[in-house]
């Protein structure tokens, strides 16, 4: 009994002592003096803030938030562990299109209680119309003078393409340098990457840029072979398929310094400044490889790279390691790097290599494919080598080469500097294909 009366006294004591704790609970009174004053700042500022906050119970964060129109557009929180003085600062976004006019700028403060207190202030937003902007290459930066309200332009000698990215000055002891780069097919702020800009030609022209809404000039390319303007891939490569006929002229328009790229005089033969087509009537795949410096052809068959046919039309290509076009720096067992054959006509198929150039002197390793695949590929029951210098792998067990793959014959070098045509033959079936291979 007595320990029952015990229990119970214990229990009233702990229901008294919850219930004078719940009553004790507070919610809190977070306050803030907000020290500093805010009526105007430009785009791309970053703009400081000093804040003094106390409550009776222990503060948890100060959030700040910029607002255009309901969006917020950047934001920062500050832990407040204690009483007293708080400062940060808050990016003003530089954003497109975005007209001069009013932002809200709101301050909320919250206790551990979840209790908030929050003041917002209205902030006169103008774009900035800097004095000049700054074109930045990877080997010279060049002004760019204002030429009206958010215009800038930079007339000077250039190469027909060039890359950079734009970037602002500071203006304001709080405002911040702008960079204007190229993402997501569009010049944004923020970026650094690569804007190409390009003109018909190398020489004196104006590159221009307005700051509102990112418009920018020129984007020139006017690349054409025969007077049809070529299709672009990216940055580095452009495209054309056209017909073309044996012996006719072919022009290419709007290169510059074209005549230091390396045409292959497979397809093309020089007579002075022209360029002669040297294969036979049919669609073909023209194609300009800035980075190389490489004008490429390939065979076509309709809409789609040719593959060899069974009447013996259409071509072959050549995959391996041991070649490339226009350098060895172009090889690999990728049918990306495979090497188009020139169709001559009547069955007959021709490439050329220079030893140490185009081909490696002293190791000949590819395969002759149907396709610009892995398969088909003709192989030793499907094509002889008549030469003393090539052969065609059956096997490593057989003759130490891998079946269908074109290698030395054991002893043999080719001679740096020199050229070797290599012609196929499949006038009598494609399984009866014969190779020749002669010195030049």
């Amino acid at each position: 009994m007595k320990i029952f009366i015990y229990i119970s006294l214990l229990s009233v004591a702990l229901f008294l002592s919850c219930s004078d704790d719940d009553s004790d609970k507070k919610t809190g009174n977070p306050t803030m003096n907000i020290q500093t004053e805010f009526s105007n700042a430009m785009f791309g500022d970053s703009l400081p803030f000093k804040v003094n906050v106390s409550d009776d119970v222990p503060l948890s964060t100060l959030k700040v938030k910029l607002y255009y129109g309901e969006k917020i557009v950047s934001d920062v929180v500050i832990r407040t562990k204690t009483e007293g003085e708080y400062s940060g600062k808050i990016f003003v976004p530089f954003l497109k299109e975005i007209p001069d006019g009013i932002a809200k700028l709101e301050f909320v403060l919250q206790n551990i209680n979840f209790t908030t207190t929050d003041k917002t202030y209205e902030l006169s937003l103008i774009r900035p119309q800097y004095p000049y902007l700054t074109f930045v290459t990877k080997d010279k930066e060049y002004r760019m003078e204002r030429i009206g309200e958010n215009r800038y332009a930079l007339t000077t000698n250039l190469p027909q393409k060039i890359k950079g990215f734009i970037k602002s000055p500071t203006v304001t002891s709080i405002g911040n340098s702008i960079n204007f780069g190229w993402e997501d097919n569009g010049i944004s702020q923020g970026s650094t990457n690569d804007i190409t800009f390009s003109n018909l030609t190398s020489g004196e022209y104006t590159i221009l840029f307005n700051t509102f809404d990112y418009t920018a000039a020129p984007f020139i390319v006017a690349y054409a072979i025969n007077g049809t303007e070529m299709e672009k891939i990216d940055d580095d490569n452009f495209k054309i398929d056209l017909q073309l006929i044996k012996g006719q002229e072919v022009k290419v328009d709007g290169i510059d310094g074209f005549d230091e790229w390396w045409v292959d005089q497979d397809f093309f033969s020089k007579n002075d400044d022209k360029l002669i087509f040297n294969a036979i009537d049919g669609k073909y795949r023209v194609s300009a490889d800035f980075s190389l410096k490489y004008l490429k052809v390939e065979v076509m068959d309709g809409e789609n790279l040719a593959s060899l046919k069974a009447d013996g039309t259409g071509t072959i290509w050549l995959i391996g390691d041991s070649q490339g076009k226009p350098s060895l720096k172009n090889t690999g067992w990728d049918p990306q790097k495979g090497v188009c054959m020139v169709p001559m006509g009547n069955g007959i198929f021709q490439i050329t290599f220079v030893a140490g150039e185009t081909i490696i002197a002293d190791r000949v390793n590819f395969v002759f494919f149907h396709t610009k695949d892995w398969a088909p590929s003709f192989g030793p029951e499907t094509l002889t080598v008549n030469s003393e210098v090539f052969i065609i792998g059956q096997g490593q067990s057989v003759n130490g080469v891998d079946k269908g793959n074109i290698a030395l014959a054991p002893g043999k070098t080719l001679t740096k500097g020199k050229a070797y045509k290599f012609v196929i033959d499949v006038s009598q079936g494609i399984d009866k294909a014969t190779l020749m291979v002669t010195e030049k």
